[in-house]
């Protein structure tokens, strides 16, 4: 496997640790599924901010939005 970087490591063996790959009948690890969650939970969690943004606030948003869509993008590339 691909060296990841420490956060998309952690999101991706917390996800696949849950797992029997062979008595759960999933077939075996799913980065893509991992980062589809990950951009899903974003939208939910931090929405994109209206521009410009007004507080200190929307800036930390979209810092913790661009993180978690970076995480998504490496476990994609796997």
């Amino acid at each position: 496997m691909t060296d990841l970087f420490p956060a998309a490591q952690a999101v991706f063996w917390a996800f696949n640790s849950e797992f029997d790959w062979i008595e759960d009948g999933v077939p075996g690890p799913q980065p893509k599924a991992i980062a589809a969650a990950l951009r899903a939970a974003a939208d939910q969690v931090v929405p994109i901010p209206r521009l410009p943004y007004d507080s200190c606030c929307d800036v930390h948003a979209a810092a913790i939005r661009a993180e978690l869509f970076a995480i998504a993008a490496e476990l994609e590339g796997l």
